[in-house]
């Protein structure tokens, strides 16, 4: 499969990038391009770009979207889930210190790297280590 997303990847098309190749595609591969360009003709899934059905929907980031459109249930991705959209979207959810220090971490990330390949390559990992931490949690993340 093939994906297309805007460049200058953060957090949110990281972490979906991440899910679509750990639970959907393991060889999808991803096309990135400037935001306001016109995805329409190209051979390629958009999400979290103008108009996509994966995006932004109900006050949910674009990686949940993806999990309710793919019917990902796994507990884990749910809480993976909130952390990410509460990094996404910050004015809509509450700064814990769970969400401060993953906050830094993707924005270390974002601010180290300038190819949009090799951040999603790095964030890969940075998903793992948040997925796997967040399957050892029983902590409840406000919805």
């Amino acid at each position: 499969m093939r994906f297309v997303t805007r460049s200058k990847v953060h957090v949110d098309r990281i972490a979906t990038a991440w899910a679509i190749r750990r639970f959907i595609d393991k060889d999808a591969t991803f096309l990135f391009v400037d935001r306001n360009d016109d995805v329409s003709a190209l051979d390629a899934i958009p999400f979290d770009i103008r108009g996509a059905e994966l995006g932004h929907h109900g006050g949910r980031c674009t990686f949940e979207v993806l999990l309710d459109s793919y019917e990902l249930r796994d507990p884990a991705l749910r809480r993976m889930g909130a952390i990410v959209r509460a990094i996404d979207l910050p004015f809509d959810s509450a700064m814990t210190e769970e969400v401060a220090a993953w906050t830094a971490a993707f924005d270390e990330l974002r601010d180290a790297n300038t190819s949009d390949v090799e951040r999603l390559n790095r964030g890969g990992v940075l998903c793992d280590e948040l997925y796997t931490n967040c399957s050892g949690s029983r902590e409840e993340v406000q919805e």
